[in-house]
């Protein structure tokens, strides 16, 4: 009988597991109290397992994240960000959404920090949100990761932003998107990109410093990497693929524009009088100084 009982218990390891991760997102719904409106909708049950994932799935640790999160998207207001209103930092492609998808079907943005075209810290914050609330909108079903590609051709120490912004960005995608980031490749960086690095790194947490990865085209092993995780077919040749990548501003803006109208629909931006409503299904996934790190947030 103890044999059985045994065996039973090990058939459903995964199933205990589903069943204590509900227990916490139930538990921390309760502690953050009664929502409504959009923060209601932000809120799904597995918006809140990936805070809790962040936070090592400590409740109380959770609970603080989300709530700084609440607050700070009820002053930012990202779902709220139009594209005419950012387009101008994206006229040279220095960030937009790819047209593929990598092996995982996880968005892809690709970042070009060589094609920066203006020195606005506020702008290009705001240009970087859009575009990850963007890649959010259009994850496949059950897909809640991006996947980011960085391109250095061109790079200088002229092109690169401040340190302070590099600074905050992380900040916002530590603190707001946790678990949203499956991976970042860092393609072929030139040398002198090493004193930056080191100056950015250590606002990295660990586990977002795991997700960082230096692929360099004569370094066998990096460039297998690479393709463990995007098809090469459809990869663009900037990073070893066989696409070709053409940024079109007419064309990408279109996009956005269409994009736009599923946002503002999705958030109910449009309605004048926001109201309580049930949590429902996200869209495929859903929507200073150095801060000390307690534990891995994205």
């Amino acid at each position: 009988m103890m044999f059985l009982w045994r065996k039973q218990a090990q058939d459903h390891p995964v199933d205990d597991d589903a069943r204590q991760k509900d227990v916490k997102v139930k538990e921390l719904r309760d502690e953050l109290g009664p929502l409504s409106g959009r923060s209601l909708q932000y809120c799904s049950d597995s918006c809140l397992q990936r805070y809790l994932v962040a936070r090592n799935w400590k409740v109380e640790k959770a609970k603080k994240m989300l709530q700084d999160t609440l607050e700070w998207r009820s002053t930012f207001k990202p779902e709220e960000i139009r594209w005419h209103e950012v387009a101008h930092e994206g006229e040279t492609g220095k960030v937009s959404r790819a047209d593929f998808f990598d092996r995982q079907g996880r968005t892809v943005l690709i970042m070009r920090p060589g094609k920066q075209n203006t020195t606005s810290a506020e702008g290009n914050i705001r240009h970087l949100v859009y575009l990850i609330e963007n890649g959010i909108l259009n994850l496949h079903e059950g897909q809640e990761q991006m996947s980011w590609l960085i391109d250095f051709t061109g790079w200088t120490l002229s092109t690169h932003i401040p340190v302070r912004t590099a600074r905050d960005i992380i900040y916002i995608l530590q603190n707001h998107y946790p678990e949203r980031l499956a991976v970042a490749f860092l393609y072929n960086p030139p040398r002198f990109f090493e004193a930056f690095w080191k100056a950015i790194k250590y606002f990295l947490d660990p586990k977002t410093f795991e997700k960082v990865k230096f692929v360099y085209p004569k370094n066998k092993e990096s460039v297998e990497l690479m393709s463990t995780f995007f098809d090469i077919d459809n990869l663009p040749s900037e990073f070893g693929g066989k696409a070709t990548l053409q940024y079109d501003h007419q064309e990408f803006s279109k996009m956005m524009v269409e994009d736009d109208v599923k946002t503002a629909k999705f958030w109910a931006v449009d309605e004048k009088t926001p109201t309580a409503i049930v949590p429902r299904k996200e869209i495929s996934g859903t929507p200073p100084q150095p801060v000390p790190v307690e534990s891995p947030a994205s």
